[in-house]
């Protein structure tokens, strides 16, 4: 098993722990870890005997790590139980996250920030500077989306030209544009 490798025992608990970071417990990052890590398919008992964790901790892991897109349960022939594998696109596996992190926390957020940026548009009680601060948040977080919505269709040679100019691509920017 991979975990009996030192390098790749480092990597699992240190994505468990970053996973915390994140706002995903430890189990689940650990056990995207491991599939990450693995060249082949692994049930979920192996996952369970390898990481030592709970046989419910391991199948929750599953679910919320399909729910994301980057993780799938697949058939191996011969063998009747479910195996995973996770996404190993790096470029794929990012747009995913990102794509359900927006669809969980991005878009009730902006959803609510218009409910109340109407509200308080016909609110004259409302002190002035929450009208004006839930507004343009409202409009800062909407344009956040609209951005997202733009960049996650470019081919991933765009992306990574994009990334990789960094801060230079301000050069194409005229000077003194600002949101």
């Amino acid at each position: 098993m991979i975990t009996d490798h030192p390098e790749a025992k480092a990597f699992i608990l240190h994505w468990g722990e970053m996973g915390t970071q994140w706002g995903v417990s430890r189990s689940v990052a650990q056990v995207h870890a491991l599939l990450y890590l693995s060249d082949r398919p692994i049930d979920a008992e192996a996952i369970v005997d390898a990481l030592g964790l709970a046989r419910s901790n391991v199948s929750t892991a599953l679910k919320e790590l399909q729910g994301y897109g980057i993780v799938r349960r697949v058939h191996v022939e011969g063998d009747r139980r479910d195996h995973f594998v996770a996404e190993t696109d790096l470029w794929e596996m990012l747009m995913r996250i990102v794509q359900e992190r927006k669809k969980r926390e991005i878009d009730p957020t902006i959803a609510l920030l218009g409910e109340l940026a109407e509200r308080l548009r016909g609110d004259t009680t409302a002190p002035a500077q929450v009208r004006e601060r839930v507004v343009r948040m409202h409009e800062f977080i909407g344009t956040l989306g609209t951005w997202y919505e733009q960049v996650r269709v470019l081919p991933k040679p765009t992306l990574v030209t994009l990334m990789k100019l960094g801060g230079k691509v301000a050069r194409f920017i005229p000077k003194g544009k600002s949101g």
